[in-house]
């Protein structure tokens, strides 16, 4: 009988690799983990390289029954082997074991994965260990495609990136909801006179943050570059339990020089489609699992919350029809005499002109009235940011946001405040300290030009992409109250 290391094991073969090999008789090296060993004969190896397994056949009469023992699911092994023609269905090709090498052993009576459904709840609590499920390997790979897809976008495009702080004395967003960052000793912390912390203490001399985006910053690149754009992560401390907010997330900023609103909903529409051809176009096979996944967690859901397309559908929905372009008057409007709105079906009753539209209004815009991706545009001011270019009327900004089908809003941008005394005079209206932005105000005062930009959740686009209902489920390690344990 062989024992393990018998046979010298060569340079590994990718499964992925192997799968499309056409040369059989050749004598081959696979390495990965082991998802089921099935009679003592049949074992399904994946190594993260593609969603299959290449299934590798084992004579037990020529192994040692206690090697054999080893090899359990979530076991790490080498295999050497005849690459052979697949006599079983579902594969072209499949090895004939010549030799086993044991790289890791994984308990079978404390290893959490077995080869059976798990809830995505479940997978959360263990997520040092999801991604060797199918459904998180697919997502990993479909998020790396994507994050290469940005990339590539940008700079065919003459982009430049930008790395902005993730450290920051400013609030972008205004909203307040920010991680500090001190090196104070909280429990006695140096106090002012008036008996408050004293940050002058502390580390940078002044109270700063994680940084909730990158706009502001990336902006004193645009003002000189012309065309760029930030790609890293922020931070958001508000205290939501939804299915569509996280504490950490990354984002997607690109900012551009003499671009005005219009232009920059042309280059919105123009970056989603190219991700979403991206993705159709590499990342098929991780898709159509992801697609058959989305599928059999649809049935389970009540009728009336069930969505109309299929992951692979909603892609193609976005390629298939040119985005619909209204004022956010014209879209209250249509919701306050919509069916759902007059008999009281919307959670959130839309009345009055300025209120902020909630995700079911968005959604009801995309998926039952126009039935295709909308941008509104011109926002109310009072519920937009001060950096955001007031128009003529006084009462709306130039603000954009694109809704996308089963999500809602997946980008927010606009034209920027431009005129020195106009920014100005919104942040001294809205009470923002100006010492904190000292900096972009002078931007309006050397050479300032129009501009424009906006921002992509990178989750919440991996979220339309792989079909997945949580936000939790398309980041490695979610970040959510409570939650840090990774």
């Amino acid at each position: 009988m062989k024992s393990s290391a018998t046979v010298q094991h060569g340079k590994r073969t990718k499964v992925i690799d192997l799968l499309k090999e056409t040369e059989t008789g050749t004598t081959v090296t696979v390495k990965g983990w082991v998802r089921t060993f099935r009679n003592n004969q049949f074992i399904a190896l994946n190594d993260g390289s593609t969603i299959e397994n290449i299934q590798a056949v084992v004579d037990f009469e020529n192994f040692d029954d206690n090697l054999l023992k080893r090899i359990t699911t979530g076991a790490c092994i080498s295999v050497v082997g005849e690459l052979v023609a697949s006599k079983g269905k579902g594969q072209a090709v499949e090895v004939v074991v010549e030799d086993i090498e044991i790289l890791g052993d994984a308990d079978p009576e404390k290893y959490l994965l077995q080869p059976k459904r798990h809830t995505l709840e479940f997978l959360r609590d263990i997520a040092h260990l999801r991604v060797r499920t199918n459904t998180f390997s697919a997502i990993y790979r479909v998020r790396h495609a994507m994050i290469f897809a940005i990339h590539k976008f940008f700079t065919d495009k003459g982009f430049y990136n930008v790395h902005t702080p993730i450290i920051t004395g400013s609030d972008a967003e205004g909203a307040g909801e920010m991680f500090k960052v001190t090196t104070l000793d909280l429990t006695h912390p140096p106090k002012t006179g008036e008996g408050d912390v004293d940050f002058k203490e502390d580390f940078f001399g002044k109270e700063t943050n994680l940084t909730v985006s990158g706009q502001l910053e990336v902006e004193t690149a645009c003002l000189a570059l012309s065309e760029v754009y930030t790609f890293g992560p922020t931070f958001r401390a508000e205290n939501s339990n939804t299915s569509r907010h996280l504490a950490e997330f990354w984002m997607i900023e690109p900012e551009m020089a003499f671009y005005d609103i219009n232009d920059t909903m042309d280059l919105a529409e123009e970056f989603l489609e190219y991700l979403v051809k991206y993705a159709l176009d590499h990342c098929e096979a991780d898709l159509v699992f992801l697609d058959k996944r989305a599928s059999d967690e649809e049935k389970t859901r009540p009728q009336h919350e069930r969505s109309e397309l299929g992951l692979l559908e909603r892609l193609r929905f976005v390629l298939e029809h040119d985005f619909e372009r209204i004022t956010y008057t014209e879209a209250i409007d249509i919701l306050r005499n919509s069916k759902p709105n007059k008999k009281k079906k919307f959670q959130y009753l839309v009345e009055d002109w300025g209120a902020d539209l909630q995700s079911e209004h968005e959604r009801y815009l995309v998926e039952k009235h126009f039935k295709k991706p909308v941008i509104l545009y011109n926002y109310p001011k009072q519920i937009k940011a001060f950096y955001m270019r007031q128009n003529e009327d006084d009462k709306t900004v130039a603000a954009m946001d694109v809704l996308f089908p089963g999500i809602g809003e997946i980008i927010g941008g606009s034209q920027r405040e431009e005129r020195h005394d106009k920014l100005k005079d919104r942040i001294d209206e809205l009470g923002i300290p100006e010492k904190d932005l000292w900096w972009y105000l002078e931007l309006r005062k050397f050479g300032s030009a129009p501009h424009s930009g906006f921002g992509l959740g990178f989750e919440r686009m991996i979220q339309f992409v792989t079909g997945m209902g949580n936000i939790r489920d398309v980041i490695p390690f979610p970040r959510t109250p409570g939650n840090a344990e990774f």
